[in-house]
């Protein structure tokens, strides 16, 4: 078999930086300022395409719903039962579901495009959304506590574990102030971050094995059908983890409000 293999490459899609400028969208309006590029599009693609499924489906809500209106529903339903009541109960659960449905099904939908063909990378996988959507649950659950306690008494909440002797306070304080504020939302962040980085390499070197095998390496073209299973295979299982991910940020979400709403019980 004769062809030419191409090596992969993450420099473009993960380094903006070092992206060529005519490569980008309006990239000479405004100095630059609006620049895009194919990862941002897609971005910004996936969450027109969920919020254009959610008003098609709900445009003329029927007491009995049927086709989209009854998947759409579904689905809600899931992020409502699953998530917000489960960990908040019924009625904090209600007051909070929109931001962590909202949050759900953005991650959901940015991850998509790791298996659609043509956009073969998920937006999650540069640290820029997956920071957005941590800053924005970090908002939520310390707003949730201060709504609740006002600042100084959900800061201090937070932070000081009553019965400690006091000169240990002055060690766990610290800790906790840490794993409380900062850590929550590294953590989400990198969680989503690496996960879907990683599956993006993994099927990006599957994939660039069965181009190699089959175009470039004599005698060794057989061995393509074997990678080309295993990153097939592995699609799916992605599949899996892409819901997995928005699932698991969703319910950490929740779990961070319900933290802040009793915070007094710490």
């Amino acid at each position: 078999m004769k062809g030419e293999f191409h090596s992969p490459s993450l420099e473009h899609e993960f380094f903006p930086g070092q992206l060529d400028p005519s490569r980008l969208w309006f990239n000479d309006f405004a100095g630059g300022a609006f620049a895009l590029d194919r990862l941002m599009i897609i971005r910004i693609v996936m969450v027109l395409a969920v919020t254009a499924f959610f008003f098609f489906a709900m445009r003329k809500p029927k007491l009995i719903p049927h086709g989209v209106q009854n998947f759409a529903e579904l689905a809600l339903d899931f992020v409502r039962i699953h998530i917000a009541e489960e960990i908040l109960g019924k009625k904090e659960g209600r007051r909070f579901l929109p931001i962590i449905a909202a949050i759900f099904f953005t991650v959901l939908a940015v991850n998509l495009p790791t298996v659609i063909p043509f956009m073969n990378i998920s937006p999650s996988a540069r640290i820029g959304l997956p920071l957005v959507l941590a800053v924005v649950a970090y908002v939520v659950f310390v707003y949730a506590g201060i709504k609740r306690y006002g600042f100084g008494k959900y800061f201090k909440s937070s932070v000081v574990i009553p019965g400690l002797p006091f000169f240990l306070h002055f060690l766990v304080v610290p800790i906790e102030f840490f794993s409380t504020f900062v850590l929550r939302p590294i953590t989400l962040t990198i969680r989503l971050m690496a996960n879907m980085l990683a599956g993006h390499i993994i099927l990006v070197m599957l994939f660039s094995a069965t181009n190699f095998f089959f175009w470039q390496l004599n005698g060794w073209t057989l061995l393509s059908a074997g990678t080309i299973a295993f990153g097939v295979a592995f699609s799916f299982f992605e599949l899996m983890v892409i819901f997995l991910q928005a699932y698991i940020f969703a319910l950490l979400t929740a779990v961070y409000i319900e933290l802040s709403l009793h915070a007094d019980e710490h």
